[in-house]
């Protein structure tokens, strides 16, 4: 089946197609929900961000130009309003508040399910103490796969800087985490900062 792309889909909800926006709703509610919670760590407080997001996207949307790639753009404004909700609500949940499970992936091992669960757990709770900026750029660097320069352009942060927060943030994790639990990470980050170093 033909699937639209997304610059089709943003022309047609801005000539007033309905169903174009909820196709484009639908095709990325899942990851901005999941961004949302590890943001806040509540499932509530994601329900209410990622309804922030997908608002301030409406009333954007006209705004968008298909010079980069939309999906990018549209994390953009989740970070900024994912900042906006920081400053009016100062969330201070508990650390125990996690939830069961993070996305709708199933597995076929039972064992598995419950180290990963487990795991993600874990990661979810520390990330919950790094400073909003510092769990930006672990969300973006980690779970977006994005470039250093990616993370600087999105976050208005020069290369370095966003270098410099990710090694702080992964200090820190370090502190919160078994070591096992961010090896792979700090492998991926070591590979990803001599691979780029050279274009800073």
């Amino acid at each position: 089946m033909f699937k639209r792309s997304d610059d089709v889909l943003i022309a047609q909800a801005l000539s007033g197609k309905k169903s174009a926006w909820i196709t484009l709703v639908k095709r990325y509610e899942k990851s901005i929900f999941n961004y949302a919670l590890r943001m806040v760590n509540n499932h509530a407080d994601a329900m209410d961000l990622m309804q922030d997001i997908f608002v301030a996207l409406f009333r954007n949307l006209h705004t968008f130009r298909a010079e980069s790639p939309f999906k990018g753009w549209l994390f953009k404004i989740a970070h900024y309003r994912c900042i906006e909700f920081y400053r009016k609500k100062r969330p201070m949940q508990s650390l125990d508040d996690v939830p069961e499970q993070l996305d709708g992936h199933s597995h076929e091992c039972p064992e598995q399910t419950l180290v990963e669960q487990q795991q993600s757990s874990e990661l979810l709770q520390a990330m919950q103490r790094l400073p909003i900026k510092q769990k930006l750029v672990v969300e973006l660097k980690f779970f977006q796969q994005c470039t250093f320069d990616d993370i600087a352009q999105q976050l208005g942060i020069s290369s370095n800087t966003a270098k410099s927060q990710l090694y702080g943030a992964l200090d820190k994790l370090k502190l919160f985490l078994p070591a096992n639990s961010l090896e792979k990470t700090a492998m991926q980050a070591s590979t990803d900062n001599s691979s780029e170093v050279n274009h800073v």
